[in-house]
């Protein structure tokens, strides 16, 4: 658990059945992941460097499904 708090510190910053905190949490996670995806993209398109860039939006989209679903459960009171 010590090292899913260390990698995800703000999934863990939410307070079980707190709405607001669950709602902020997760529009940082969509903006967050949007911006850098939309830039990520512009990136891959460049032939030389576009595998390298696309490795990376795919380990940033694994990254950000493993926080949500962790806001979730927090949320939830699971964890």
């Amino acid at each position: 658990m010590d090292i899913l708090k260390k990698l995800w510190p703000t999934a863990f910053a939410i307070k079980a059945k707190d709405v607001v905190s669950f709602v902020i949490q997760l529009v940082i996670f969509l903006v967050v992941c949007a911006v850098v995806g939309w830039l990520i993209a512009v990136l891959a398109s460049i032939p030389v460097i576009g595998i390298i860039f696309g490795i990376i939006g795919a380990l940033m989209e694994i990254y950000s499904v493993v926080g949500i679903i962790l806001c979730i459960l927090k949320f939830l009171g699971m964890l």
